[in-house]
């Protein structure tokens, strides 16, 4: 996909209407897992199922040696850092999250992310940036607004 259209998908999450949100949505995670073909997709699906079934290591072998053959493979660097954070690897997860966004500075799920991580760490006021520029892509993110109101009320 190219840039125009990663553009005016953008400005779609900003769009009043559900429907144009809910479709840019879909398009830019497609596009983030399709940046490498068939190959880099076919070795997402199969760290999901190796997850899926409880090889967290295998998961991580297959996605690290992903990411090793293809450093410029943001998706490939946002799926270790949820693995890290669903493996409580909150450090190695904003790690991760830090080097998607370098790649893709529009990657609404590393912010997300991000955010998630610092909050779980008690780290509030990164937290709430990340969570703030995860909206500044996608306002109408219901979950991020009610999770900068609760990091707002851990910090009185």
């Amino acid at each position: 996909m190219d840039e125009l259209s990663v553009k005016a998908l953008l400005e779609d999450l900003k769009n009043s209407e559900e429907s144009v949100r809910d479709r840019a949505t879909t398009e830019l995670w497609r596009t983030w897992f399709n940046q490498k073909g068939d190959y880099g997709m076919q070795i997402l699906r199969r760290s999901q199922v190796s997850l899926s079934a409880g090889d967290v290591r295998h998961a991580l072998d297959l996605l690290t040696k992903l990411i090793a053959q293809s450093p410029d493979f943001a998706e490939a660097w946002n799926r270790r850092a949820v693995l890290h954070y669903t493996q409580g690897n909150y450090k190695k997860s904003i790690h991760d999250c830090e080097i998607v966004l370098k790649l893709n500075p529009v990657h609404f799920g590393a912010l997300h992310g991000l955010g998630l991580c610092y909050a779980a760490l008690g780290e509030y006021i990164n937290a709430i940036q990340a969570f703030r520029r995860a909206l500044e892509i996608q306002p109408f993110a219901l979950v991020n607004q009610k999770l900068i109101l609760e990091c707002t009320a851990r910090l009185s």
